[in-house]
This record gives structure tokens, sequence and C-alpha cells, in this order.
């Protein structure tokens, strides 16, 4: 039996501004380095022993990552940083607090927006000009993706770098974003597509799976003590 465990980061700024981030590179709050330490602190309680932590190439997920191996004391294991595993980007609706669009725009399309799996929110008028993507084709930077576009850039990543980890025996630690690990789920527990709108990712709230050598689920567990 193999072990894969899921981790959302820590509250940012953002999720306690309750605004729309995405691709934003927004930090994390006091409240979120603490969640981090807790999922840490859980996670150093099941004795697991991880060869690798994978995490997308944005700070709030990357700090919360840093938290997590400290507390488990597994810094030793190598980081896989990946834009692959990036935040579900939000497009023009990004910055915006989630309660104005609601006013603005309809609790009904708002819940589209947000959680339905095939539909894009308003596109930006440019992609993203940043330096952790001036390497990349430009072809990888979305105005706006739907759930389903995100999954489409994250599979490849889990069937190419993770699972083959997983088939040999290999823990593996994934620290990400709430859509990113919405995805993942969606397509490890062969969710419909639209089921998935009721799938909700905690922050800081570790997700382990037990898998078998065809990683197959043969238990989840949800670690949680307390809210921070």
């Amino acid at each position: 039996m193999v072990k894969l465990v899921l981790l959302r980061h820590g509250q940012s700024v953002a999720n306690q501004k309750n605004e729309y981030t995405g691709w934003t590179d927004a930090p994390l709050t006091t409240k979120g380095e603490l969640q981090a330490q807790l999922a840490g602190d859980l996670l150093h309680e099941t004795k697991i022993v991880f060869q690798q932590l994978h995490t997308s190439v944005l700070s709030r997920a990357i700090k919360t990552a840093e938290i997590v191996l400290e507390r488990i004391e597994q810094n030793n294991i190598p980081v896989l940083k990946t834009w692959r595993l990036n935040e579900r980007h939000y497009g023009a609706l990004r910055g915006l607090n989630k309660d104005w669009t609601r006013q603005e725009y309809g609790a009904k399309q708002v819940a589209l927006w947000r959680r339905s799996f095939i539909t894009v929110p308003p596109l930006m008028e440019f992609p993203d000009q940043d330096r952790r993507y001036a390497s990349y084709p430009q072809s990888i930077l979305p105005r706006a993706e739907s759930l389903k576009m995100a999954s489409d850039r994250i599979i490849p990543y889990w069937i190419d770098q993770i699972a083959p980890q997983l088939l040999h025996g290999h823990n593996q630690l994934i620290v990400a974003h709430g859509s990113t690990l919405r995805a993942l789920i969606k397509y490890i527990e062969e969710i419909d597509d639209k089921d998935i709108d009721g799938v909700e990712v905690a922050n800081g709230v570790p997700l382990i799976y037990d898998l078998d050598n065809k990683l197959r689920i043969q238990q989840k567990q949800v670690l949680r003590k307390h809210e921070v």
C-alpha cells in the first residue's frame, strides 16, 4: 500500500479578503502559517515517510510546503515545483471580492464561474507576463480557465510525474491549491462532471489516500483536529 497526501495551502491574504486569486501571488496570513504548522504536526503523527513533494510556483503553496516539511522533519526530500499545479486562473475576476461579484453578476452566474467544471470566467485582456513563466511558450499562459481547462494541464503532470512514483511504492505529498486539488480529486475518485461542484477542499487540512498497486483507493482519511 502506498500513501498519497493532498494538502491545500494555508489561508492566504486573498482568502482572508475573500478575493479571487488564481495565478496572483498572494502570501500566507499569520493564520495561514499556523494552519500549515498544524497540518505538519498532524502528518508528523502519522509517521508517513515521503519520497517527494510536489507544489506550484506560487508562494502561498511553497511556503506551506516549507513549513510542513520542517514540522515532519523531512526537509531532505526532493521538492518539485511546477506551473501545472498552479491554482486555476480566474481571469478578469481576480482581485475582485466574491461577495461583490455576486451582487454585480448574480449568485447563479458566480456559482457557475466558481463551481462548474466547464464554465470559463471572464477573460483577461492579456495573459500575465511573469519571469516565472519566461522560459515557457506563451501558449501555457491562460487568460482564464474553467476547472476542466485547469484539469487538462494538471492531469498530464499526475500521469508523468506522480503516478509512476506511487506505482514504485514511493509515498507522495502534494501541496497545492483548492481548484488544483479539486481537479486531482475528481480524477482520482472518478467524480462525475456535475458532482464536482459539491467538492470542497479546506485550507491546511491533509487528505490521505491509501492506494493499492493499481492506484485504486483503499481508504481515504481527512486529518482534522480543530480549526485555527
